[in-house]
């Protein structure tokens, strides 16, 4: 969710504006999400390289979650929708964990939507814990290097039970990923979108999966004119 920032310094805004504008945009999208077909949205709230904002912006990006589900979380309940927020734990208020804690238990039932929050997240740093996990099974007698494989790691990641991204979808004009869901991006399709995301919504979406619909998705294998031109 990129570019709150710009947005604001477009309009003469604080930052701290900006990002509220993005809790707006997340709102947005998570409405039109499932009348569009998605089951599972994935968004990237806060990274561990975040942290090396000035204080007075981490203080705000902090306070997005509990600004989000104070005004949310009934409605997501209602509408059977799953949060879960992934990342680190390390590092946040015992408030803020209380707060998203919470989130996840009053929704753990519901099945109608899955909304996936990273938040003081990385994809490195998630792999990084991985596999500390397994190292510590392992010298634990509990594992055997012999028993890793690319289905038990993933069931390590913070991503476990959900499925793979089908598509990523990057707002702002950046074309990168931003250490997003590195391990689990192997086969996503990437769709760049140069809106900032305080004006994200419905629209965009559609647009991101109009995008995806036109894509040929081949997961490393040949297609038969591939086969035939090699032969």
């Amino acid at each position: 969710m990129d570019g709150n920032g710009r947005w604001a310094k477009q309009r003469g805004l604080p930052r701290s504006l900006g990002h509220r504008a993005g809790v707006e945009a997340l709102k947005r999208t998570v409405s039109a999400a499932p009348g569009l077909g998605i089951g599972w949205l994935t968004v990237f709230g806060f990274s561990t390289e975040n942290w090396s904002r000035p204080a007075a912006e981490v203080a705000e990006l902090m306070a997005l979650p509990k600004r989000y589900f104070e005004s949310d979380i009934g409605r997501l309940e209602r509408e059977g929708v799953r949060v879960r927020v992934i990342g680190r734990r390390e590092g946040l208020s015992k408030e803020l964990v209380r707060l998203v804690e919470d989130a996840q238990v009053r929704t753990d039932r519901n099945r109608a939507f899955h909304l996936n929050i990273a938040f003081n997240y990385g994809g490195q740093a998630d792999i990084a814990d991985a596999a500390r996990a397994f190292a510590e099974e392992v010298a634990a007698g509990r594992k055997s290097p012999a028993d890793l494989d690319e289905a038990m790691f993933a069931g390590l990641l913070a991503t476990s039970g959900a499925p793979a991204p089908d598509v990523i979808v990057r707002p702002s004009g950046e074309q990168r990923l931003s250490n997003f869901l590195l391990w689990e991006a192997a086969y996503a399709e990437l769709v760049f979108q140069d809106v900032l995301w305080p004006d994200y919504g419905e629209e965009h979406l559609k647009a991101a999966l109009a995008e995806f619909a036109t894509r040929d998705r081949r997961y490393g294998a040949n297609v038969a004119d591939d086969v035939l031109a090699a032969g």
